[in-house]
Parts: C-alpha cells; structure tokens; sequence
C-alpha cells in the first residue's frame, strides 16, 4: 500500500486503540467476514497491556498534560504503563534533557494511582 499524504495523525492510548479495534472486530464478525491474522494478534496485544478503560486513560493524559514538563508523549506513555514507582517515571524521562523533581514525580503518581482505581 502506498500512501500519497498523512490526512490527520491523532496520539491515542492502548485503551483507547483497543476500543476502535473492537469495534472494528464486532463490526466485521456481524459482516460475516473472517478476522485477519493482523487483526487478531492487535486485538490480543492490546486486551493483554490495556490496563485501564478508555475514558480513564483519556482523562488521566489530559491531567498529566497540565503538568510543566510534560509532552504529549510522554503522558500517553505514563498512561499505557502506568508506573507505580518514582524510578519507573524516571526511566521515561531518561532521553529528556531534565529531571524531575520529588513534587512533581509524586504529583504524577497519585495521578496515576487514581486512574487504577
């Protein structure tokens, strides 16, 4: 398949990915149609790491992204792992070019710890 030109790029979680995917697989099992390997080995992949609902995962990369040093990334990351400790935050910061403080790390992980709830 060649593709010409991106029309439109949205960052999603795995939450959110497993969602659509499901509804891609619902809608071609009521078609009658037989699932792709592709298909099926996504749609195991991300019910296997989806921690979280859609909704939350939204919601917890929404609050994180009030934070100052926070990119885009960065918060989808958070919210598909879902660390639990200071040093699992660490590592997903170790390519940027600053660290985090004690407040902020904290302030993260009760974020986190809300949307596991």
């Amino acid at each position: 398949m060649i593709v010409k030109e991106v029309l439109n790029e949205e960052l999603l979680t795995i939450s959110e990915v497993k969602e659509v995917l499901h509804g891609i697989m619902d809608e071609r099992t009521e078609l009658g149609e037989e699932l792709g390997y592709e298909l099926r080995k996504a749609v195991n992949h991300v019910s296997m790491f989806s921690k979280t609902s859609a909704a939350k995962s939204r919601e917890l990369v929404d609050k994180l992204l009030e934070f100052e040093k926070m990119k885009p990334e960065i918060a989808l990351r958070i919210a598909d792992i879902m660390p639990m400790s200071r040093d699992e935050l660490r590592s997903l910061y170790a390519k940027e070019r600053y660290t985090l403080s004690d407040e902020e790390l904290d302030g993260m992980l009760s974020l986190v710890l809300e949307a596991t709830e």
